[in-house]
């Protein structure tokens, strides 16, 4: 895939975002709950880096979109705390998933995320689109 401008840049990675929500759709029926929490990770990750870009914000980690994302937008009042403690929430939940020993998420716990996921997308979108 060859992109041309920050526009198209910008579309692929939020349409990263929205493949990714569908991808841990298919894991929770499939009841991998902890790859169901990657995937809603990246979803937010992948829409929170299309933000940054739209707004010229460069990042070279996870925790500097995090951090970059919390100083920009939540701080600032343009996303909702709750939205900032999602990210946050999810990193961390990712972190144990993947790498954690003995360790597996619910369905008590995963599925509450998706709606919460799907709002912080929505959320996301609403700012890039102005």
């Amino acid at each position: 895939m060859t992109i041309s401008n920050k526009s198209e840049y910008l579309r692929y990675r939020f349409n990263r975002s929205l493949e990714s929500l569908d991808d841990a759709r298919i894991m929770i029926e499939n009841k991998r709950w902890n790859t169901s929490v990657n995937r809603l990770y990246y979803s937010c990750f992948y829409a929170v880096i299309a933000l940054l870009l739209k707004n010229d914000i460069e990042t070279q980690s996870h925790n500097g979109a995090r951090t970059r994302f919390g100083d920009e937008f939540v701080k600032k009042g343009l996303i909702d705390r709750r939205f900032g403690k999602l990210f946050s929430k999810l990193s961390d939940y990712r972190q144990k998933g993947d790498y954690g020993d003995l360790f597996d998420f619910d369905e008590k716990t995963v599925l509450p995320l998706v709606g919460q996921v799907e709002e912080f997308i929505s959320q996301i979108n609403k700012l890039i689109e102005e």
